[in-house]
């Protein structure tokens, strides 16, 4: 009985350990962000669509996670995470840094703008998402391979 207690905690505690090393992991942290973006557009594209009534603090919430996102994204290219946990990330990321950089400032200040302006009914989230789509399909034509 000791011996499966023991074994039991054994596998709990590597499976931990493994998750926290995994969490740690550069790739993982960039999907983890990028489902969060995914998340706060689905949310913005379900008001825009009329799926889903206005709500000023949907959008709010939509557009700080975009804003927050973009203003740190580069940040989790290290060189050496070019591959791995099914990475999206096209090379030219570590080669161009830079504009890659641009694309997610780009970004920002589109999430901010909208922001700042607050889009008021059902017509002025899908103008906000306009705005705001544009830097994300500039960014993904260039950088995410396509899967």
């Amino acid at each position: 009985m000791k011996l499966k207690v023991v074994l039991s905690a054994t596998v709990a505690i590597c499976l931990g350990v493994s998750a926290a090393i995994a969490a740690g992991e550069p790739q993982v942290v960039r999907q983890e962000e990028m489902k969060k973006v995914g998340g706060a557009m689905g949310a913005l594209g379900a008001i825009a669509k009329g799926e889903k009534p206005y709500d000023a603090a949907a959008v709010t919430a939509a557009l700080t996670t975009l804003v927050e996102v973009s203003k740190t994204f580069p940040d989790h290219f290290p060189a050496g995470s070019e591959t791995g946990m099914d990475s999206e990330a096209a090379p030219a990321i570590w080669q161009n840094m830079d504009d890659f950089k641009a694309k997610s400032a780009k970004l920002t200040a589109a999430a901010e703008a909208q922001l700042a302006s607050m889009p008021a009914d059902q017509a002025g989230v899908g103008a906000a998402m306009q705005a705001i789509g544009g830097t994300c399909g500039d960014c993904h034509q260039t950088y995410r391979l396509k899967k």
